[in-house]
């Protein structure tokens, strides 16, 4: 899919994850709703950083389009040495390693023990970056024609306001993890699903996803994972523009009501 609606798919399924953690019980505060929306939907754009002309090469300059070519040639490598017999032979490194479960609980973990041990920057660090991103993929349109020290001003300022405010007593910072120094610990949680639900919306497409990677399917330990054939759809056709983004906005809203405890 396109970053657009990658965006989409990961805000609606933080917010359905709201809806969920409240009917358990452990309803969450609004910031941890609001933050944790945009957290998913620019961490849905994040497995394409082995894709040198993906939306997330261009949110941060220089640094971005570094980082995706650095990521490209280690995805290729990691193929290379682990490909199986069945596995068909690749000029490149997208859609392979970032675009795996094992990748999406790696970077998820990862982030979840730098926002705990790494303090208030490492948390205001998080948040930007995945503020700008989320800027990048719901309101591509402006962000291209906008400035990019604009964005990186928006995404700057909603992330100091965000974190100033979970910082409050009872606004979020120890959602779901309680215990003394575990402040910020679910900071993860949005992060590894935008990957799974980035992944998950691959597999809709020709191409599929080999989500279930290292794990062998046949000959094949990079398996592209999908729905039937007949079922799949190319990147950015009216498939995913006229049905899939309006049931991600629908199903959006269907759960920040549930989250917030009006269903």
């Amino acid at each position: 899919m396109m970053g657009p609606a990658h965006s989409l798919s990961g805000a609606a399924a933080w917010l359905g994850v709201g809806a969920a953690a409240a009917g358990a019980g452990y309803p969450m505060p609004w910031p941890v709703l609001v933050s944790g929306a945009l957290i998913c939907a620019g961490a849905a754009l994040a497995p394409d950083l082995d894709h040198k002309a993906a939306t997330i090469s261009r949110a941060f300059g220089p640094l971005s389009r570094g980082l995706c070519e650095v990521v490209d040639t280690l995805s290729h490598a990691v193929y290379k040495a682990t490909k199986m017999r069945g596995d068909s032979h690749r000029a490149g490194g997208h859609r392979t390693l970032t675009h795996t479960w094992l990748w999406a609980v790696l970077v998820g973990g990862g982030m979840s023990l730098l926002a705990m041990v790494g303090g208030r920057w490492a948390v205001l660090g998080i948040l930007f970056v995945h503020m700008v991103l989320a800027i990048e993929g719901l309101l591509w349109r402006a962000a291209r024609v906008s400035s990019d020290v604009l964005v990186w001003l928006l995404g700057a300022a909603a992330a100091w306001i965000l974190a100033q405010v979970m910082d409050q007593p009872g606004q979020g910072a120890s959602w779901l993890f309680t215990g003394p120094g575990q402040e910020y610990l679910w900071l993860g949680l949005p992060i590894m699903l935008g990957a799974l639900v980035h992944d998950i919306g691959d597999a809709l497409t020709v191409s599929g996803c080999p989500i279930l990677w290292p794990i062998p399917i046949g000959r094949k330990r990079w398996y592209p994972l999908g729905t039937p054939k007949p079922m799949r759809f190319r990147a950015g056709s009216w498939v995913e523009l006229k049905v899939l983004m309006p049931a991600f906005m629908l199903l959006g809203g269907v759960g920040a009501l549930g989250a917030l405890g009006y269903l």
